[in-house]
């Protein structure tokens, strides 16, 4: 709780979407210990029953006065007929919203254009475009009249630079970052704030989905890689909604120590050598590798596998 003030946060409503699992589910739960109130929305009802759970328990475990209400309700954000009927499900006490984190969104195969079904487009399009500008529509006349409120938009990596494999999802993820900049300039006479989440690699379900449920195909994303995790990104939510009001995180960019870019990854793996853990680095470019301490200090020491070379050591005393 130290990378937040949660005084800011408690008894704020906050409308999450995708708060069923991963991100969402993670960034629930730490506004729950900040003592908000939280509208839980996503299509899985069981799955939300069980986040609802854990947020009363976080809510109680720190003894907060304020907030502790969570409501479920289901929503397919994809859908224009749920979002226009979404307030009916909303209990009276939880309408006036502080704070909507837009998060709900997935990716769905790695076919190269020509070869993407038009379910796939029109489904990612939907949810991840369409979705959450039909969410924030829902919410920006309220925040205006009451002048007050914050927009936190999921983006991503997928947002900054396309990839091969990803050109649906980079195109959505390019449109919500587009589409965060307008709305942040169209409220710049307001108080009200507008922010955009770009996390890098995360393991979360997303590549199990990507894959079709292929969770052989999703680990072997993550080998030699330590990614970051749901709570990661959760905390740099939740400390970006409570900042002072004066202040506006505009972007937050967060990547793997390890990771340089959408394509750009440095799979690293301990081995013991003469009984001193060393760090093995495996690339398959020419480039210069900055030494790295092994795990007990005492040296730097990096193996560099170049596909094009003898395996190169570089050691120098730390």
């Amino acid at each position: 709780m130290s990378v937040f003030n949660s005084s800011r946060l408690a008894g704020k409503t906050v409308l999450l979407t995708g708060a069923s699992s991963g991100i969402g589910a993670a960034t629930a739960i730490l506004f729950a210990k900040a003592g908000s109130n939280i509208i839980l929305a996503a299509r899985r009802v069981e799955a939300l029953e069980k986040v609802q759970q854990s947020c009363v328990a976080a809510h109680k475990e720190l003894g907060n006065q304020k907030g502790g209400k969570f409501a479920v309700v289901q929503l397919d954000v994809s859908k224009k007929d749920q979002v226009a009927a979404f307030w009916d499900k909303v209990p009276q006490d939880l309408r006036e919203v502080d704070i909507l984190v837009n998060n709900a969104g997935y990716v769905l195969g790695v076919e190269k254009v020509g070869e993407i079904s038009p379910e796939d487009i029109e489904g990612m399009f939907a949810t991840n475009v369409l979705g959450l500008i039909s969410v924030t529509q829902l919410l920006i006349k309220d925040f205006k009249a009451r002048n007050a409120g914050h927009v936190i938009n999921l983006g991503s990596i997928a947002g900054r630079e396309a990839y091969q494999g990803g050109s649906i999802y980079c195109a959505t993820k390019h449109a919500v970052n587009a589409f965060t900049g307008s709305l942040m300039r169209e409220l710049v006479n307001t108080p009200i704030r507008v922010t955009e989440i770009q996390p890098g690699m995360v393991q979360t379900e997303f590549s199990v989905v990507r894959f079709r449920g292929d969770q052989s195909a999703a680990d072997k994303v993550y080998e030699g890689i330590q990614p970051l995790v749901a709570e990661d990104i959760a905390e740099e939510i939740v400390w970006a909604a409570s900042r002072p009001p004066h202040v506006n995180i505009a972007e937050v960019f967060v990547l793997p120590v390890n990771q340089a870019s959408a394509t750009r990854m440095f799979p690293l793996k301990w081995i013991r050598i003469y009984s001193a853990d060393m760090l093995l680095c495996s690339q398959l470019s020419g480039s210069q590798i900055d030494p790295v301490f092994t795990n007990n200090r005492k040296y730097a020491t990096v193996w560099h596998l170049n596909a094009l070379s003898p395996v190169e050591t570089c050691v120098s005393k730390a």
